[in-house]
């Protein structure tokens, strides 16, 4: 039995351990693990927060060198790109983000507008555009693009196989290594499981306004069946026939949905807010992301928000990154930095643009009251309810929901069975039903947690243990990133 093999093992029985000791205890002692996972969290938060931003900020600023320095023109392997740029960003970005901007497009700038950040001379309405922007904008995809281009130079320059052990130095502890191995694995099946959870009880509170039934968990199941179902699927399909498809289905039907939408609203007010807020945004990134004099919006705010905003990015970034380098053969350095940093951040900018100053005019105009905007979980369908075939919308809603969740979970399997399948490129359909099933088990063992102790507030939960795992890869992202320069200076 080779090397790799055995650490791969090592890996998966470190991460089976850790996540059976989490279920066990959510089951055994729900209370005493929801306050302890909270806890730690703000914990992480209030202390290494303000590292957080740090890092977040630099990891844009040498981003943004290597795209525009002669470094910029190597490429990852040899060969020309495997997919068109429309579909590779489609790809990237129904991983990246997925159905979080549906989650967020209205609840978070009506959250802004009437609880401005900061106290300065820019209007209340572009303040909360622009703090949305700085939460899913350059920094979001930094964390992603950063991972990305050195697993890529990893795996295609380097012809290492896909373990983020091999991001680290070669001298360094193999006990290291394979717990590095194994909280990858860790900290990508619990994001899987806060995506579907999260996930599917939006589904949830969407479908009840078009279907009258009542909360039951059998529902609950016959959802997350639906998703694993077409996601294993779409998984086993592989990257051309399933990942690829349902992608360029997601973003296809997003644009329909933005131009619906945008077509009934003020066009004109909406460009000038979607300009204004995006220039604002650019001048005050550095004072922003430093949280400098008057752009410290206080360390509550930070703490609920950038704080928790920059963890939860940095724990998704070594799964997204894996995924987003696995399909990015044959780009450039420069062309993964303008493609995953760039083109995703402005879509996600005027995405929110869009529904968010239309929420904002619902509110200035008495059409809807503030406070059936505070869930995140059908802020967007009271929105869509004050337009044109509220019930055409809505289902398209559900369609998408479905479709970034199919995504999401499909290139999760897929990278969860590329690290199981000893980093191959390729990985063996048995591994992906396989972790299609463990991941299924999984979601719905919390889910039900959640249906039995609503009190918990446990989806809320799940998604928190995300920070806590982020910790880590904030380390891993300095070392990584001395290594890769130290590497390319050699070349």
């Amino acid at each position: 039995m080779n090397k790799n093999l055995i650490k791969s093992y090592k890996s998966l029985l470190i991460a089976s351990v850790v996540l059976t000791l989490c279920v066990c205890c959510s089951f055994l002692y729900p209370n005493l693990t929801f306050q302890y996972i909270e806890k730690v969290s703000v914990w992480i938060r209030d202390i290494f927060g303000q590292f957080y931003l740090i890092l977040g900020f630099l990891i844009v600023v040498f981003m943004l060198v290597v795209g525009l320095l002669p470094i910029g023109r190597k490429r990852l392997g040899s060969s020309k790109p495997v997919y068109g740029f429309w579909s590779w960003i489609a790809m990237l970005y129904s991983a990246g983000m997925g159905a979080g901007i549906l989650f967020r497009a209205v609840q978070e700038p009506v959250f802004m507008y009437l609880n401005s950040p900061l106290k300065t001379q820019t209007s209340a309405d572009i303040m909360a555009l622009e703090y949305t922007f700085f939460h899913w904008g350059f920094t979001a995809w930094g964390f992603y693009t950063v991972f990305a281009l050195i697993i890529g130079h990893l795996i295609f320059n380097l012809k290492q196989p896909v373990q983020l052990s091999g991001l680290i130095s070669k001298s360094s502890p193999g006990l290291l290594k394979v717990s590095l191995n194994g909280f990858t694995i860790l900290a990508t099946v619990i994001g899987i499981v806060s995506a579907i959870a999260l996930g599917v009880k939006q589904i949830e509170d969407s479908a009840q306004l078009l279907i009258d039934f009542s909360d039951s968990f059998y529902v609950t199941i016959l959802l997350i069946m639906i998703v694993f179902t077409f996601s294993t699927a779409s998984s086993v399909l592989g990257l051309d026939k399933g990942i690829k498809q349902v992608s360029n289905f997601n973003i296809m039907l997003t644009t329909l949905l933005l131009i619906f939408v945008l077509i009934q609203c003020d066009i004109l007010e909406v460009l000038e807010r979607f300009i204004s807020s995006f220039w604002q945004y650019i001048k005050d990134f550095i004072p922003m992301s430093l949280a400098l004099g008057k752009y410290n919006p206080g360390k509550t705010f930070l703490t609920d928000w950038t704080y928790y905003y920059w963890a939860f990015w940095l724990a998704w970034a070594p799964f997204t990154g894996v995924f987003i380098a696995r399909i990015s053969r044959g780009r450039s350095y420069r062309q993964i930095v303008w493609g995953s940093l760039l083109v995703p951040s402005i879509a996600s900018f005027f995405w929110f643009s869009v529904f968010g100053s239309s929420a904002i005019d619902m509110l200035n105009q008495d059409i809807v009251e503030p406070e059936k905007f505070n869930s995140a979980f059908d802020a967007l369908s009271v929105f869509l309810q004050q337009f044109l075939w509220p019930n055409l919308s809505q289902i398209v809603v559900l369609i998408l929901l479905f479709g970034f969740l199919i995504t999401s979970l499909d290139s999760g399997i897929f990278v969860l069975s590329i690290f199981s399948d000893h980093g191959k490129q390729n990985p063996q359909n048995s591994h992906k039903i396989l972790w299609a099933i463990f991941c299924l088990l999984l979601s719905l063992g919390f889910l039900y947690i959640g249906f039995i102790l609503p009190e918990n507030n446990v989806l809320s939960t799940v998604s928190k243990v995300l920070v806590i795992v982020s910790l880590p890869f904030a380390i891993l992202s300095i070392v990584m990133i001395f290594n890769f320069i130290k590497q390319n200076l050699k070349s």
